[in-house]
Order: structure tokens, then C-alpha cells, then sequence
């Protein structure tokens, strides 16, 4: 659940300023627990037809399920929104890590699309790999190391202060001068979408369930939402000190990645940055692997192609050459977080699960339980909306001053 969107919250406190910043952090991970809840509850609604067929088909039983909840569609968008992002930031880690330990001769700097080349080319390997079970040593490597660098980004400016900005400068807590008000709502815009994808994670969710054992007795929701708990107990443990100490420290100094921006001390961001790319390897395949068995089921099914290893080794890499082409062509960390977070992830996260827990459950018209949903899924559509467009303008504004391919 703790995803490289944490870094970029500090920069979305700019936009957002302390008390709409804040209330937005708070009020995302309220309603995105709501709706993970109720994924949770419907993940087992098809009597009789859950974890048996799941364990004799594999994952393509649970990907014809997944489909009666979740728009196939809406959930690739989403799963290839955040293996690009994963790109750009493995990318900008390694890079960043370079420069850090660089002393002479350093022909590298500047030149991100290299260091994509560098982190996309580790995929082609590991993208092999043939299951959930199979990446379970790199999930649990990269979730130590998300929760180690998200520790740093707030300790680091915890423990400095201001004295990390400039002599003689105090941080500036208002709207980033000398812009226009068009740049500053869009901005905001973009903000929330940079909030909406730092709270991603609900597909993935759904096929970690489906590996659960579960019984009528005891079905497998009851472990899945004590996992549930813990996770979002964490996410607020990491996610509130990162945004509101880093933006306490920079104000609207801060840049769209605060791991990739602070400076001191040399040693421990260094390391920070290697946590990062370590924590996005992993996260590239727990993302991408729902992604490749949509894939070999459509070709297998529809197309006709024999499952094999062959099919395996050309599909999973073509995925991979494309996401990090894309990476390198669109390398906007910030502006693709809020595009992707409004686009792909505010559906999914904010308001899908709702429209779905009205037409299955029914609740009665006026009750708690409708009101709470009627107000996630107008909040949600709103966000979409809103986090779209300034995520999309932002890449426009970064494209037009950036040198590609360099």
C-alpha cells in the first residue's frame, strides 16, 4: 500500500496549503479504507466459486471473476499508469544515487533516459517470473524498503529543519509566487491527483485475496481485513509525517520529489535513493502481473495461441519496452502523478466500489449507508475530473520546456 506517491505529497501540500492539504489527506484515507472495506466484502459475493476454481485455473479464474466487479479496461489503465510512473522514478533514483556518489567524470548526470534504460532493462528478467507466489522475496524486500525511505523523507527534514533551505531564507507557506492564477487552480488540480495515486493499491488487493485460503466457515474477507487494517495503520504512519514535515520544512520550495530533493546528509539520502529503486522493482511486478495474465488469457483464448514459455517471453517484454518507453518519452514525475491519480486511480480507489456496493446490496434510499455512498462517488467523479486535467496539463507545461531523449 505505501507506494512511491508518498514522495511526491509534500509538493501537493504546496498547492493545497495546510488546511485544505491536510483535510484531503485525512479524507482520502478515511474513504479509500471505506471502499478497500468493501471490496473486501464483495470479493466472495458468487457463492461456491471462489478459491476452488482459483486453485484449479490459477490466476485466469480469478481474472474472470475480477471482471464481474471491475471494468477489465479501468484496471489495466491503472496498472500500466503506475508501472510508468515506476519507470520515471526508478529512473530519477538511480540517477539522483549517481550524482550523490559521483566524484569525477560523472558523463552520466543529466541524462534520465539512460538511467531508465538502466532500471527497465532488470524487468525483461524479472518479468519472466510466472506468479504472485513467485515475486513474494521481492514484495516483501520491497515493502521494507518503502517503508525504510518513507522514514527518511521525514526524519531528514524533521531533524534539519529549515536549515536545509538556503542561508538567510525562511519556508513560505502561501501559493508559489509569480504565477497565475490559472497555474495555481491547475496546480491544485494536479495536487489532488498526486494524492489520489499515492492512495492506490485496490486492484492489486483483489488478486492477493484470491491466494488466501478460505472456507464457509472462514471465509477469507476475515484475514484479508485484519491485513487491511494493519496496512492503512502504516500508511498513515508514513504518509502524514512525509507530507506535513516536508512541507513544514520547505514550504512551496519543495519539488514534486522530496527524496530527490533534499541534499544532506549525503551518506543517507544515497541510501534513500537505492531503497527507492530496490521498493519500485518490486512494486513494477506486483503491478504488471495482473497485467500479463489478462494479456496471455486474451491471446490464449481469443487468439488461439498455445500457453507457453515462448508466448510468456514475448508478451511480458513487449509490456516492459513499452513502459519504459513511454517513461522515457514522458518523464514528468509530478505531472504523471497527478494525471494517473485522477484518471486511473480515482475510479478504482474513490467511487467504483461504491456504485458497486449500491447496485449489489441495495441500501435503503436515505439511509446511512446510500448517503455515504452517493457522497464518495460524487467526491470521486469530481476528483477525476478535476486531478485529470491538471495532471494532463502539467505534462503539456513540462513537455514544452524539456529536451527528450536526453
Amino acid at each position: 500500500m505505501v507506494g512511491a506517491g508518498v514522495l511526491g505529497l509534500p509538493y501537493a501540500m504546496v498547492y493545497l496549503t495546510w488546511g485544505p492539504g491536510v483535510i484531503v489527506l485525512v479524507l482520502s484515507w478515511v474513504i479509500t479504507l471505506y471502499t478497500l472495506w468493501q471490496m473486501v466484502e464483495m470479493h466472495e459475493m458468487v457463492p461456491g466459486k471462489r478459491f476452488d476454481r482459483y486453485h484449479e485455473l490459477g490466476q485466469e479464474a480469478f481474472g474472470e471473476k475480477l471482471g464481474l466487479w471491475i471494468v477489465v479496461p479501468q484496471q489495466a489503465i491503472v496498472e500500466v499508469g503506475v508501472d510508468i510512473v515506476y519507470m520515471v522514478t526508478g529512473g530519477k533514483s538511480l540517477e539522483k544515487f549517481y550524482e550523490l556518489t559521483c566524484k569525477k567524470n560523472c558523463y552520466l548526470q543529466n541524462r534520465l533516459s539512460i538511467w531508465i534504460l538502466v532500471f527497465g532493462s532488470v524487468h525483461f528478467f524479472l518479468a519472466q517470473l510466472p506468479n504472485f507466489n513467485s515475486i513474494a522475496g521481492i514484495s516483501l524486500a520491497a515493502a521494507i524498503m518503502s517503508l525504510s525511505y518513507s522514514t527518511i523523507a521525514w526524519a531528514i527534514p524533521a531533524h534539519y529543519g529549515h536549515s536545509l533551505l538556503p542561508p538567510g531564507q525562511r519556508p513560505d507557506y502561501h501559493l508559489p509566487p509569480n504565477q497565475s492564477t490559472a497555474a495555481m487552480v491547475f496546480g491544485a488540480f494536479n495536487a489532488l491527483g498526486t494524492v489520489a495515486f499515492a492512495y492506490a493499491g485496490h486492484n492489486v488487493v483483489l488478486e492477493i485475496q484470491a491466494t488466501i485460503p478460505s472456507t464457509p466457515h472462514r471465509p477469507s474477507k476475515i484475514a484479508m481485513w485484519r491485513g487491511v487494517l494493519v496496512a492503512y495503520g502504516i500508511v498513515a504512519a508514513c504518509y502524514f509525517p512525509v507530507a506535513i514535515v516536508g512541507y513544514w520544512a520547505f514550504g512551496n520550495q519543495v519539488q514534486d520529489n522530496i527524496i530527490t530533493f533534499v541534499a544532506k546528509p549525503v551518506w543517507l539520502v544515497a541510501i534513500a535513493n537505492l531503497m527507492v529503486v530496490i521498493h519500485v522493482i518490486g512494486s513494477y511486478q506486483i503491478y504488471a502481473m495482473p497485467v500479463f495474465d489478462m494479456l496471455e488469457t486474451v491471446l490464449v483464448k481469443r487468439f488461439r495461441f498455445s500457453p507457453s514459455l515462448r508466448l510468456r517471453l514475448i508478451t511480458r517484454s513487449i509490456y516492459v519496452g513499452l513502459t519504459m518507453f513511454v517513461g522515457i518519452t514522458l518523464p514528468f514525475f509530478g505531472a504523471l502523478l497527478g494525471f494517473f491519480g485522477g484518471f486511473a486511480f480515482a475510479p478504482t480507489t474513490y467511487f467504483l466500489p461504491c456504485c458497486m456496493w449500491l447496485t449489489i446490496k441495495k441500501p435503503r434510499i436515505g439511509s446511512l449507508s446510500w448517503l455515504a455512498n452517493w457522497a464518495c462517488i460524487i467526491l470521486g467523479v469530481m476528483l477525476m475530473l478535476v486531478s485529470s486535467i491538471g495532471g494532463l496539463r502539467q505534462i503539456i507545461v513540462d513537455a514544452s520546456s524539456y529536451k527528450f531523449y536526453q
